[in-house]
């Protein structure tokens, strides 16, 4: 049985619609962050020194980063390519793998910058301290964080133009990583988000696996 660790409004809600697209059973041990740090609690380093979610454990291996379970659970049950490229389709598999690692390694990035400084903004601190940095989020926002968003939104929303699926003409696992920063695009970045971005967020929000998935996980809200 595959066991997932899962933390609300985590990426492991990805892993969790993954196996439900797959068809794979799947025992989930549930967290929840501390509603002041928004922090994952400290029960999760017993199962990972990181104390990070998603953790799935899987014939006594620990497996962690969203992009490599994935990866990993799509190889290991995917082998009719249902949700993954076919090998006879070079350019479906570099688009695929691109986005898997896209993900996480390029477009989180800004989102959490803007997740951090947008919280600097609306934290209770001395009045005296305000000020200053409100001054310093401001400024980080509109001098990089903006900027960079921008320049990464508009090019995921291009790409959506080009093709209704991040891979290519059909759903693959690599939607199923892109859902996290897209829906926190959403939810964070107001009107930096275009249409096809948008479109993408409820073509996924209406698959009856991704449903079966939140009904599993629990509430899943990213704009906080």
């Amino acid at each position: 049985m595959i066991k997932v660790h899962h933390l609300n409004n985590s990426r492991s809600q990805r892993v969790l619609w993954l196996l439900e697209e797959l068809g794979q059973p799947y025992e989930v041990v549930r967290y929840e962050r501390d509603p002041k740090t928004m922090l994952a609690p400290r029960a999760l380093r017993e199962v990972h020194p990181l104390g990070k979610s998603p953790v799935v454990e899987l014939d006594g291996l620990t497996l962690v980063e969203s992009g490599a379970i994935i990866e990993a659970l799509t190889e290991r049950f995917d082998s009719a390519n249902a949700i993954s490229p076919a090998p006879s389709d070079a350019g479906e598999r570099l688009r695929y793998r691109t986005w898997l690692h896209y993900a996480e390694g390029s477009l989180m990035p800004p989102l959490l910058l803007a997740l951090v400084f947008g919280r600097m903004r609306t934290a209770p601190m001395p009045f005296f301290v305000r000020p200053v940095a409100q001054g310093i989020a401001r400024k980080a926002m509109d001098g990089f964080v903006g900027p960079q968003l921008a320049t990464h939104l508009g090019f995921v929303e291009a790409e959506l133009a080009a093709r209704p699926w991040f891979a290519g003409q059909r759903f693959t696992a690599a939607d199923i990583q892109m859902s996290f920063p897209m829906e926190a695009a959403v939810a964070r970045a107001g009107d930096r988000v275009g249409p096809n971005i948008r479109s993408f967020v409820e073509r996924v929000r209406a698959r009856p696996a991704y449903r079966r998935a939140l009904e599993a996980g629990g509430p899943y809200a990213l704009g906080h």
